[in-house]
């Protein structure tokens, strides 16, 4: 969030120049700054906390079946009083909850008993573990640990469906889904309401050792169709916090150690079937089988370890089809099971904020090897095999989280095969490598402040084989220290970083760093920075600072300056688009979280942002106004703008001197139906021109449907059209002095693109569903009115074939292009595109046993491509169903082996 730069704070930055020469002083502020903090922490008052207590079990425990007529629960208090949270904040509920809560050496158990006059209104869809649905839900949520900081939550809603998220964060949307605990519950609904029984056994919590237990506590009941949302605590909308308001849970005492061992043995087999095989290939086989295993083990009560052994992730979803034209990588989200589960113990991204180092970015491991080879047919590894990975998660009673991770990886090699000399050939594409990952954190204080610290290292055993001595570096280390200072439940907040690396190889592998999009040290028109192609290290520092204030009925703001040196380099485990960069940014925002007779909420936020490089040149700068309201019926709609001031550029001509940017203005808007109901939807469209006569717009809409209680459809087109001015092309030699030597080619695009994402489920029962997802894509490229670079700095161009300018271009029989330039002449590549993807993934899903799954697979992946450049439209979204590809079908089956 932000703040407006005035008063103290604003001559405060008017005093920072963006140059290095003044990160010293950040530094020195964040110190003074954080002293400042700590003290106002210390005289912080609390708030009296809510109590509830848990029944030991004396009896048999009840049968978990959601009827509560169990005599265990005959005896057991009632916990009842509940208040609004939505839509009338601190009102009675308009419908009553009880809750029950017993305890034995096993495990908690819990009954709640939803009362509704109108039964007949209770929604019962039935769809997969984890999914949202348009239900009623009771949810318990708890802090084992009570650190005020982490948590759990398990949710049963009226159709039966569990649900179950970590909380890695004090926050209510920080949550990790991909926590999966074995665990029952099951619900009920009569004609006065419904209920719920629930059994979490302690084995799949983490807590600290103790006779006493004392636990957070929050019970939830969510109501969709009224539009309620009940609380045992009530926790404002205008608060910061989420865990650290909860209540206190009290009376579990005298529970047995866990060994706290799992197992999970996998088999599974495939078969692939590929178009066009051409007879002669000797590598096209159809079939494989493949095992391995995960094992987690708790190490004492608060520490987990979870290791693999050949993970298998063959049911995630393929990535997405794109077309980049950028100079950096696309970045794809996380889906494989064993990175995403406890990703937050090992990044800290509770501490996320712009411009963090990302220093671990678990794609790197098990990325497509980076070497090649070539060869009449040619077996090339689509993925790095994971031959092993193991970490170790969790939070000592000292309050210590702890985050460990290593992984290794084989050498992979292409195999190759001369059709004319019938021999083969194999060349190595990636070498071995080890990865290792470290977080610690520690919270202090009464305001669950923190400090954190991060390091990570890969190996890559390089050598002559492949040549991949020259692409890879041998060694890359990095890490750094973060702080979270709070005050008044997170209100008030100071966070920072400062953060090193240091790589090393070859000096070829070296000198190919520097070069590289995130640096460009080649760049022949700055002075503050030299390439040398005989380095073999590479090191640099990261730095930021940044003040919010999270919480308040009307204003929310937050302030941020950040460095990141030029030889800042951490893409080896760790993603990071540039370095060499001075950035600014800070907001500002109007609300009301108080709802009004018009209307619900407001919110009106000013945003602004500048960067810089080391030597002082202005690389953008924006300014935005973004506004959202929420009306009565929890519809939602908003209207952004943005402009972006002419600025510089150094990534734009590659690696050559700096290039002027043009100003631009972009304006959006979207509507969003209210959520959790049987059919949802939401509407976006957005239109951005700049001076130069580059213009695009996009339309986007979201539409999610019950036509059953057992399924759920949804489908999420979107369309684009877009012309850059600008786009680069290539860099020849011959060009004048004003760009030191050489031509800097960019052209004029049209693109068009169109996808969706269309997805049908089916749930038989919660734990036996079959998921169908299918991503059809087509996109679309026009290049024209070719020309170079003018001058450095400049934002023109002398367009090839342009009056005055002493050039032709003209078109080959080939579709390629043929510039002359006085006495020389050079061809462009044709660079007219059409893309056609469609990927689909069918999966049938049966948690056969507790924990224990088997899966069904079918996925297919087609693709074509023309060089025509025909703009797409909705008639070409499923010409790819008639393109050639590939059909993969698997069946995976593991088995869950559980040791108390």
């Amino acid at each position: 969030m932000a703040i407006p730069c005035s008063g103290r704070i604003g001559i405060a930055l008017r005093s920072l120049s963006p140059s290095h020469r003044h990160v010293g002083g950040l530094i020195r502020y964040a110190l003074a700054a954080t002293l400042a903090l700590a003290a106002a922490q210390a005289v912080a008052a609390q708030s009296p906390v809510k109590s509830a207590r848990a029944s030991r079990l004396s009896g048999p425990a009840p049968h978990i079946d959601g009827v509560l007529d169990d005599a265990a629960w005959a005896t057991v208090p009632i916990i009842s009083d509940f208040v609004q949270r939505d839509p009338d904040e601190g009102k009675a509920p308009t419908v009553m909850t009880q809750v029950r809560l017993l305890f034995d050496d096993d495990a908690l158990y819990i009954a709640a008993r939803m009362l509704r006059p109108d039964a007949k209104a209770i929604r019962r869809s039935v769809s997969r573990r984890d999914t949202d649905s348009d239900d009623e839900v009771f949810m318990i949520s708890l802090d084992p640990y009570l650190d005020r900081h982490t948590g759990y939550s398990f949710s049963i809603n009226s159709g039966g469906v569990r649900g179950d998220w970590y909380h890695p964060q004090d926050q209510e949307g920080g949550r990790e889904a991909q926590y999966d605990p074995v665990w029952s519950a099951r619900s009920h609904v009569d004609a006065e309401g419904w209920s719920a029984e629930m059994r979490i056994p302690f084995s799949q919590l983490r807590f600290n050792a103790g006779l006493e237990q004392v636990w957070g506590l929050e019970l939830t009941r969510n109501i969709p169709d009224k539009n309620e949302k009940d609380q045992w605590v009530l926790i404002p909308r205008d608060a910061a916090g989420f865990i650290s308001l909860f209540g206190n849970l009290e009376g579990i005492a005298r529970i047995p150690p866990s060994r706290r061992l799992e197992l999970l043995p996998y088999t599974a087999g495939s078969l692939t079937y590929r178009a066009n095989v051409d007879p002669r290939n000797p590598f096209e086989h159809k079939s494989s089988s493949r095992f391995g295993g995960d094992l987690k083990m708790g190490l004492g009560p608060n520490l987990t370890l979870d290791a693999t052994v050949h993970p298998d992730f063959g049911q995630v979803e393929a990535d997405p089809a794109d077309v980049n034209l950028t100079a950096f990588e696309t970045v794809f989200t996380e889906r494989r099971p064993f990175f995403t589960e406890g990703a937050e113990a090992l990044t800290g991204l509770a501490q996320n904020f712009i411009g963090r180092p990302v220093y671990y970015y678990s794609r790197r491991i098990g990325a497509p090897p980076r070497g090649s080879t070539s060869g009449d047919f040619v077996q090339q590894p689509t993925n790095t095999t994971i031959l092993s990975a193991a970490k170790v998660t969790g939070r000592l009673k000292s309050g210590l989280s702890i985050g460990l991770l290593a992984a290794v990886t084989p050498r992979e090699s292409a195999r190759s095969y001369d059709s004319l000399t019938d021999t083969f050939g194999a060349v190595a594409v990636e070498p071995p490598n080890t990865f290792v990952v470290a977080r610690l954190q520690q919270d202090f204080g009464t305001q669950q402040s923190n400090a954190g610290i991060n390091l990570t290292q890969t190996h890559h055993d390089v050598d002559a084989r492949g040549g991949l001595q020259d692409i890879l570096s041998r060694n890359a280390f990095a890490g750094g220290v973060d702080w979270k200072l709070r005050s008044q439940q997170g209100k008030y907040e100071l966070t920072g970083f400062i953060g090193a690396s240091y790589v090393e190889g070859d000096s070829n592998a070296i000198a190919r760093l520097q070069r590289g999009s995130a640096h460009y040290f080649q760049r022949p028109d700055q002075p503050h920075i030299q390439y040398n192609p005989g380095r073999t290290s590479l090191s640099g520092y990261t730095v930021s600072l940044r003040h919010d204030k999270n919480a308040g009925r009307f204003s929310l703001w937050g302030i941020q300056l950040t460095a990141r040196s030029p030889g800042f380099e951490i893409n080896d485990l760790g993603r990071m688009q540039t370095a060499d960069d001075i950035d600014f940014n800070a907001d500002f925002m109007l609300r009301d979280t108080k709802p009004h007779k018009s209307y619900r909420f407001y919110t009106f936020q000013t945003t602004t942002r500048s960067g810089w490089d080391y030597g002082g040149v202005r690389q953008y700068s924006t300014l935005g106004e973004n506004t959202s309201l929420t009306f009565n019926n929890f519809m939602r709609a908003t209207l952004n703008f943005n402009y972006n001031f002419r600025s510089t550029s150094d990534a734009l001509t590659r690696g050559g001197p700096l290039m002027g940017t043009p100003h631009s203005l972009s304006v959006s808007t979207s509507l969003n139906s209210r959520s959790n109901i049987p059919v949802t939807w939401s509407v976006n469209a957005s239109r951005a021109t700049d001076e130069l006569g580059g213009w695009s717009w996009t339309a986007r809409s979201t539409f999610t449907a019950r036509p059953g209680t057992r399924w759920q459809a949804s489908v999420d087109p979107t369309y684009t059209r877009s012309a850059d001015a600008r786009q680069y092309v290539g860099t020849k030699s011959g060009g004048p002095v004003a760009t030191f030597g050489s031509r800097y080619i960019f052209g004029f695009v049209e693109r068009s693109q169109i996808s969706a994402r269309f997805r049908l489920n089916y749930a038989v029962t919660p734990n036996f569903t079959v998921e169908a997802y299918a991503e059809p894509f087509a996109a679309s490229g026009k290049f024209s009115k070719f020309g170079e670079l003018s001058a450095a700095r400049s934002r023109l161009l002398r367009e090839y074939g342009g009056t005055g300018t002493g050039t032709t271009i003209g078109r080959n029989a080939d579709s390629s292009f043929t510039v002359t330039d006085g006495a020389s002449s050079f061809s462009l590549a044709n660079l007219d595109f059409n893309r056609l993807s469609f990927r689909s993934n069918l999966v049938l899903r049966w948690e056969w046993l507790p924990g224990s799954t088997g899966y069904l697979i079918w996925q297919q992946n087609r693709q074509a491509a023309t060089p025509y450049g025909t703009a797409v439209g909705a008639g070409q979204l499923f010409d790819a169903l008639n393109a050639s590809g590939d059909n993969f079908f698997a069946l995976k089956l593991s088995y869950w082996i559980g040791v108390r």
